[in-house]
């Protein structure tokens, strides 16, 4: 995942982030300026899938682009955010953006901008448009950094297909505090005539896509109407029922029962993307090869997990909202169900304090044997560990812990009372799971 050296084009992004005293300042003005100077590379992108929604987006598009692949066909990816490297972010037809290249593209942006305002985001998804633009693919897969009506990647007229997955609250303070709210600013990707696929829905936001939708024209595919899915067999597989995919599928390669609503987002995306076709046998080879780091991942041979005691697993989960708390303790429950699987959860949580920790906690809370609290290193927005704590005891848990950082947490896990086999999950934020992984040496 890393590049062997990447210092440089970090230097070149701690530039770009000194060009706006904002980190998040949602608008379209600045992004129009800039793909303008740099000859409005937006206009030759491939055939693009353009995705948005609050849970789900990066696994369902790692299912998409697996099966894509399968297929034979070329495919871009744009996704945000980063966990190790930025260069996680630009896949050129099958592989991550070169140092070279990268530094390359970012100092191209640089130049065209000046020093006039424009956010990180911004100028960089600038910088990616103009690598997809330059390199020949089949198809691009797009996604929103934060809501979609005023996202900087929010500049096509007519992408191939757009993708909404399912709309829950996050990011208030910048895309209101209703769920009708969010789901309008997520519908802003909808576009006239193009064909949308939405996922399972809360009803008031689905109300606020299906209105927006009708508004525009944009014909839809919507869950519980045109496609459907349920699980079975305890979650070794699932149904799918559509249109030429429909049948029996098995459980996808990413681990977690939600995973299988992605999946099958995934299937009814490829199954509504115009002029592609995606077979049987890349469908299902897709689904068995995606993968989707710090979406709960097991780290079972670094040095973190050598840490714990013989017989003890290691996990990691970027979940940071409400609706991810609901789905990470829907995968302990599958877990605990089967007796083969089922032992102690420890917990070891660090969250931004733009999050709303309480609300992501209070299912966790019932299932964990105990939660230790941590900052994110590095990250200013990071709630103190001290913080997390007194959220967790809101919660409602007991046994709550602080501890300095992860190898403590776990080191002090480590020295507990004798017990059988635990499990320990990292949670609680993308950028405490990037953390993990580069001390983990991914």
């Amino acid at each position: 995942m890393t590049p062997p050296d990447a210092a440089a084009s970090d230097r070149v992004l701690q530039r770009l982030m000194r060009l706006h005293p904002k980190v998040i300042d949602l608008s379209l003005d600045r992004v129009w300026r800039l793909l303008a100077a740099l000859g409005h590379p937006e206009r030759g992108l491939p055939p693009t899938v353009h995705v948005a929604g609050t849970n789900g987006k990066g696994s369902t598009l790692a299912f998409l682009r697996a099966m894509l692949e399968a297929q034979g066909y070329r495919v871009h990816v744009y996704t945000s955010p980063h966990l190790v490297r930025f260069h996680e972010r630009i896949r050129l037809a099958g592989r991550l953006i070169a140092e070279d290249d990268l530094i390359a593209l970012l100092e191209a942006a640089e130049r065209a901008n000046g020093e006039d305002p424009i956010t990180y985001f911004e100028v960089t998804t600038c910088a990616a448009f103009l690598a997809f633009a330059r390199e020949p693919a089949d198809v691009l897969l797009l996604e929103t950094g934060l809501g979609g009506r005023l996202d900087a990647t929010n500049v096509l007229d007519r992408p191939a297909l757009t993708a909404i997955t399912p709309i829950g609250m996050d990011h208030m303070q910048f895309l209101g505090d209703t769920l009708e709210a969010i789901a309008g600013e997520k519908a802003g990707i909808l576009k006239p005539g193009r064909p949308a696929v939405f996922a399972p829905q809360k009803p008031r936001a689905a109300r606020v896509l299906h209105d927006r939708a009708a508004a525009v024209g944009a014909p839809t595919f919507s869950h519980g109407t045109d496609w459907t899915y349920r699980a079975h067999g305890g979650g070794r597989g699932f149904r799918y029922d559509g249109g030429r995919l429909t049948g029996d599928w098995p459980a996808p390669s990413l681990l977690g029962p939600y995973q299988i609503a992605n999946a099958a987002m995934a299937l009814a995306c490829a199954e509504r993307l115009e002029g592609f076709h995606v077979g049987d046998a890349a469908a299902r080879t897709g689904l068995a090869r995606a993968s989707w780091p710090g979406r709960m991942q097991q780290l079972a041979d670094g040095p973190l997990a050598a840490r714990l005691p013989a017989g003890w697993e290691l996990w990691l989960d970027g979940g940071h909202n409400a609706d991810a708390g609901a789905v990470v303790a829907a995968a302990v429950d599958a877990w605990q169900a089967d007796p083969r699987s089922a032992r102690p959860l420890h917990v070891v949580f660090g969250m931004l304090n733009s999050k709303q920790p309480v609300e992501f906690l209070t299912p966790l809370v019932a299932r964990a044997d105990s939660l230790t609290a941590v900052a994110i290193p590095g990250e200013q927005a990071s709630h103190t560990a001290a913080e997390s704590a007194g959220f967790a005891r809101q919660a409602g848990a007991t046994r709550v812990a602080e501890a300095a950082d992860v190898a403590a947490a776990l080191d002090a896990l480590a020295r507990g009372p004798d017990s059988p086999p635990a499990r320990v999950l990292i949670c609680g934020s993308l950028y405490l799971a990037g953390k993990v992984l580069a001390l983990d040496g991914a």
